[in-house]
């Protein structure tokens, strides 16, 4: 799957396989190209009347990847969590 993320106004490219996947519980998809190999992983429980959906992304970078993984872990912790709510909000307005 091709991707496009655009992060502190940088457009990052990116192309994912899916290495794993159960339905109703779990998505796996990794990169190992682009500014950082990434793994992301989807999982799905019942909670209540609804659906909790939880994101994990791991990665690996090497060289100067790894300081600029340090200084880039909480931005992007930040635009994930702001990604989520607005998904949120898009799927509990219909």
């Amino acid at each position: 799957m091709a991707f496009k993320a655009h992060f502190l106004g940088r457009t990052l490219d990116y192309t994912y396989e899916f290495t794993e996947y159960v339905p109703g519980e779990s998505l796996v998809m990794r990169t190992s190209q682009g500014p950082f190999p990434m793994k992301t992983t989807y999982t799905w429980t019942g909670e209540g009347t609804g659906t909790r959906m939880t994101l994990r992304n791991e990665g690996s970078p090497s060289g100067f990847g790894v300081i600029a993984g340090l200084l880039m872990a909480p931005m992007m912790r930040r635009a994930m969590r702001k990604d989520l709510a607005a998904l949120k909000a898009i799927l509990e307005s219909s």
